[in-house]
Order: C-alpha cells, then sequence, then structure tokens
C-alpha cells in the first residue's frame, strides 16, 4: 500500500457525485481512478490495485453489494467503504456481512468522507494489538492464524485471506487471550469509532469470523460470548 500517496477507487453512477469526490480527494493528496458500474469495478480491479475502494451500493446493473461480495469471495482483502443511501439497520448488517470494511450514508460531509478512508487505511497499515504483540503464528486446533501473511491456513494447506475487519477483530482478541473484550471496545479496533454505531455490528463480525474459525460456528471453542458485554479469545 502506498501511504504516502493512497490510490482510491470511486465507483459511483452518479457522475456529478464521482466528480466532486474525486476533485475533494485529489485536493487532499490522493490518487483517484473514477469508475460508474460495478462491471468495470471487477474488470479493471486485478489489473489495477487500488488501497481502498469507494463503492455505491445502489449501482445500476450489479449492485455495489454484490460487487463487494464477490471481491470477498474471491479472496480480495482490498478495504472497501460503502457509500449508501441506506439508512435501516438491515442495510447496514447486510453491507457489513459482505465484507465492506466500513459505510457511511449519503448525504455526506467531503470532510466525514476523508477521516472514514484514513480511519479504514490505517488500519488495513497496522491493527491495534498486532504491530508488536502479535507476531508469531497462532494455533486454533487444526486451522494456523498467520497474522504477518494476515490468513488462516487450515489442515492440508487450505487457505483463507482475511478482510481488514476479519483480521482486526481477530488479531484483537488472539492478543488477549482469556481477557473479555466489550463490544464498544472491539467496534472501536474494528471501525475506528464505536459512538454511531449498531451493536450488532459487531455481532455480525463475529459471527463471519467463527465460520472460519470454529469447527461449529453455532457452538464456538476459540471465540466465546460474554453475556451482555461482548467476546473473548479462549486458547
Amino acid at each position: 500500500m502506498n501511504v504516502a500517496t493512497p490510490h482510491l477507487f470511486v465507483v459511483e453512477d452518479d457522475r456529478a457525485m464521482r466528480v466532486m469526490i474525486c476533485d475533494y480527494l485529489s485536493e487532499q493528496g490522493m490518487k483517484t481512478t473514477p469508475l460508474a458500474s460495478a462491471e468495470e469495478l471487477l474488470r479493471r480491479v486485478h489489473t489495477l490495485r487500488p488501497d481502498l475502494i469507494l463503492l455505491d451500493v445502489g449501482l445500476p446493473g450489479s449492485s455495489g453489494l454484490d460487487a463487494c461480495r464477490q471481491l470477498r469471495v474471491e479472496g480480495d482483502r482490498i478495504p472497501i467503504i460503502l457509500l449508501t443511501a441506506r439508512i435501516e439497520e438491515y442495510d447496514r448488517v447486510l453491507g457489513l456481512e459482505m465484507g465492506a470494511d466500513d459505510y457511511i450514508g449519503k448525504p455526506f460531509s467531503p470532510r466525514e468522507l476523508l477521516a472514514r478512508i484514513r480511519a479504514v487505511l490505517r488500519r488495513a497499515v497496522t491493527v491495534p494489538g498486532t504491530a508488536t504483540a502479535l507476531r508469531a503464528d497462532v494455533q486454533l486446533g487444526t486451522l494456523t492464524f498467520q497474522p504477518g501473511a494476515r490468513r488462516l491456513v487450515y489442515e492440508g494447506g487450505r487457505e483463507h485471506l482475511l478482510t481488514t475487519v476479519e483480521f482486526a477483530l481477530l488479531a484483537e482478541l488472539v492478543s488477549n487471550p482469556n481477557v473479555p473484550l466489550s463490544r464498544e471496545r472491539l467496534m472501536t479496533v474494528v471501525h475506528g469509532r464505536a459512538s454511531a454505531l449498531l451493536p450488532r455490528t459487531i455481532d455480525v463480525a463475529v459471527m463471519r469470523l467463527r465460520k472460519h474459525v470454529e469447527t461449529d460456528p453455532a457452538k464456538p471453542r476459540y471465540v466465546q460470548s460474554i453475556r451482555n458485554f461482548g467476546y473473548m479469545f479462549v486458547p
């Protein structure tokens, strides 16, 4: 990732909005590539790699959610911020379930957008609890968490590349074994803020993570719930 001059894909079908976002981010020292559709994004993302994708949910044809889901299914970990006019809890949760790193509702101020972008880029480079404390591989039954590569390696060699959210969450939990961590703390680690987020946000992230690290996600062994508080990693 080019931290000094990050490169962003701005995927927005509204031309005026797309130009406004690109012009503002360019003024803030960022490089942007404007795109008008999910199909164009999926064609170009593997040849011109951005540091972050701003992705409108309500795109014509394939939606932003469809594109987000496809990238995550393919194991792509590029940070994604969804731009959405939808404010209902269901839609926000659905976006996070698809693997988005954050979302911002329209209309938004350019300064808020910039703050969200910078927060996600910081988390993509370094995650609390991982810079010095979490270097060695961690064993979870028959699978191995490799923090340096941001991946899980299963028995037999199959790999799962963790999204930024999955990695941040697992790294924070593993860095604090047998210590109950509140939802607020985990939301701050994963999304850079705890206020204005729904408590279910972190629950969704944990459910996604359990699908990858637990033999039976319905009966978790490693990522355990702490009633009315949060979660705990049990080695």
